[in-house]
């Protein structure tokens, strides 16, 4: 019996393949088995009879004949790509099967030929955020009033290191969301730039020491987290590192909010006297504000991802230090 059921759905694939008029002129074809049972093909959609070549019929109707000599009458809980015997791909077509799964199907329009893919719907990946950091004042650089907290660019460095899990909501948009640990590095344009503290707040001075003075700067250290939308117009269901050496071919870009906890700060002045390299560091709160939080905005294409953070609430508490907007900027690995 088995074997005349091939036999049958072998003939129904040969009409398939027949010029399109003969196609067109049928909805529905019926197989006649035995002297009280037919099968059915109903064809609702003329571009499914390319699709109906790749299916692996035996598959199918021994699945088929196991549902009826079980006397089950349920419907199949495959999906029908389960049935696809080819697997060469081009463009992605993403079908949710089960909440914790999806499975990816390919066509190619030249082969007609698909790929399966099954994955699941959230990605994990370590990044690490390496840039600059800076702060404006009332939306200028305190350079611009030769502030002595003026920072230097170069070697203000800003370090993040993030586990980000990336959740598919639907085919083209994810949620990056996760937690990591930054530090902000802020190098003083001014070495002689000491940092002190008394009960009114924050007190800046330039020592005056007649030492020759190498380096000052601040440093705090926040445990982060953050949820940032993403738009990938290529629907790749996970971002591709500079390291691996292939690109994902896709833009993506994002903004979302971030939150972030002060876990340490300190001062640092490194000075050469009588000749050695000495180091000064005062490990203290500093008046800065225990919680920071802002706006992320990240842009990407292939390998490559930028990142901009900027903190919506000030740097040092109200009152109590200048009146400052942390922002850092750069690459992620």
């Amino acid at each position: 019996m088995k074997k005349k059921f091939l036999a049958i759905l072998v003939l129904v694939l040969t009409i398939s393949q027949l010029p399109q008029a003969q196609t067109k002129a049928a909805d529905s074809v019926i197989i006649r088995v035995g002297e009280g049972s037919k099968v059915i093909f109903a064809i609702q959609d003329k571009k499914d009879l390319e699709t109906l070549k790749h299916y692996d019929f035996q598959a199918l109707m021994e699945d088929m004949i196991t549902k009826l000599e079980n006397k089950d009458t349920t419907s199949s809980k495959k999906p029908s790509i389960e049935y696809l015997k080819d697997s060469v791909a081009i463009e992605k077509q993403v079908v949710a099967t089960e909440p914790e799964k999806l499975i990816e199907e390919n066509w190619n329009e030249d082969t007609h030929k698909h790929e399966r893919y099954k994955g699941r719907r959230t990605y994990h990946s370590v990044n690490i955020d390496l840039g600059t950091n800076n702060y404006l004042s009332n939306g200028q650089f305190p350079d611009q009033t030769n502030e002595l907290y003026t920072v230097k660019p170069w070697g203000s460095w800003y370090v993040g290191i993030n586990s980000i899990q990336r959740t598919r909501v639907a085919r083209k948009f994810f949620i990056e969301w996760g937690g990591g640990v930054s530090w902000y590095n802020f190098k003083f344009q001014n070495t002689r730039t000491s940092i002190s503290k008394d009960d009114t707040g924050l007190i800046f001075s330039e020592d005056t020491r007649d030492i020759n003075f190498l380096k000052s700067k601040l440093t705090a250290t926040y445990l982060n987290a953050s949820l940032v939308p993403i738009l990938d117009f290529g629907g790749n269901r996970r971002r591709t590192s500079l390291f691996e050496g292939h690109g994902s071919d896709s833009f993506r870009i994002g903004v979302g909010p971030y939150v972030g906890y002060r876990i340490d700060s300190y001062s640092k002045q490194v000075y050469k006297e009588d000749g050695e390299k000495r180091k000064n560091r005062e490990r203290d709160n500093l008046y800065l504000n225990n919680i920071r939080y802002g706006l992320r905005a990240q842009i990407g294409f292939n390998d490559i991802d930028f990142f901009i953070n900027y903190d919506t609430n000030e740097l040092f508490s109200t009152g109590k230090g200048p009146q400052l907007n942390a922002f850092s900027f750069g690459i992620t690995l």
